[in-house]
């Protein structure tokens, strides 16, 4: 039996062949041609339309958050975090937006959910809203995935739907979205490299193809990949290849440590984007005061 902090109790259920029903279901669903919701559309495009010109000559960073298993908090603190707190650290705090499959998105003024379509269409008005020549979308992906290399997105009225590798790269595509950061925190997103991959495309995982990662359930407040890269690894370096490789290291020594599997996460750093990312960094301050997680972390 796998440790109870790592992916796998949800992913067995859904390996088990419910998942495999789910997946069909939901890809029918999701392919229908049914665009977002009229509410998630509009909150969409409100912040969007807010995200105003910095006036400076040089590359600026867009941060997309998406948070897609409603049934556990773990992903939405994520996602949160990078929005309200990673993202100023990278010169970014205008340009962010988050796509949230949880209850709390539903309160209040509200926070699109994460579907394909809301995926799309976001990216869509981020293309649009951007200088896609010169501008880079950093997209943070933090949810299970399957064995299949399939994302899953369960939204909080309890509807399942799922996000493959194929999908994904259209909709940046379809976008036009030139320069990109793809980091997917889920079991088996190795197997998105393939389909992601490219010459101005950066993209990291927590897990190679065929190994599960850690650190989701309902005890959980982040992810082991979460915690590496996202909270350690880009305190300690905004450079998101050098905050992967400082966030690998301490994955394997927690996973060795306690015993699990090695998820071995994954890098492809495309021939171009180096340069690019080199551009946008130098505009960034100096010395940053680090990003507070907000949640209490199990040691």
């Amino acid at each position: 039996m796998r440790p109870a902090s790592g992916r796998l109790p949800r992913l067995r259920w859904l390996h088990a062949g419910v998942w495999l029903c789910l997946l069909a279901a939901g890809a029918a669903h999701a392919n229908d041609g049914a665009g977002p919701t009229a509410r998630d559309a509009a909150l969409i495009d409100a912040r969007v339309a807010a995200m105003l010109p910095t006036g400076v000559d040089a590359p600026q960073l867009y941060v997309v958050g998406v948070a897609g298993d409603a049934s556990e908090d773990v992903f939405r603190n994520e996602v949160e975090f990078l929005v309200d707190s990673v993202a100023p650290r990278l010169g970014a705090g205008a340009h962010v937006l988050a796509l949230i499959n949880h209850a709390d998105s539903l309160r209040g003024a509200g926070t699109p959910l994460a579907t394909e379509a809301t995926l799309r269409h976001a990216l869509a008005a981020l293309g649009g809203r951007m200088d896609r020549e010169r501008d880079i979308v950093l997209l943070y992906l933090t949810m299970h995935g399957s064995p299949e290399h399939a994302l899953g997105l369960h939204l909080p009225d309890g509807s399942e739907a799922s996000l493959a590798p194929e999908t994904l790269r259209d909709a940046l595509d379809d976008a036009g979205i030139v320069h990109r950061v793809v980091v997917i925190s889920a079991c088996f997103s190795g197997g998105f490299i393939p389909a992601l991959e490219g010459p101005d495309t950066l993209v990291l995982t927590a897990a190679r193809a065929d190994r599960p990662s850690f650190g989701c359930g309902s005890e959980s407040t982040i992810t082991f990949f979460g915690h590496a890269w996202l909270l350690d690894g880009l305190n300690a370096d905004r450079d998101f290849a050098g905050a992967y490789r400082l966030a690998a290291r301490a994955i394997k020594q927690r996973e060795r440590k306690l015993g699990y599997e090695r998820s071995s996460p994954r890098i492809a750093q495309g021939a171009r984007i180096g340069a690019t990312l080199a551009r946008w960094q130098a505009t960034l301050p100096a010395d940053p005061a680090p990003a507070v997680y907000p949640y209490p972390i199990a040691p």
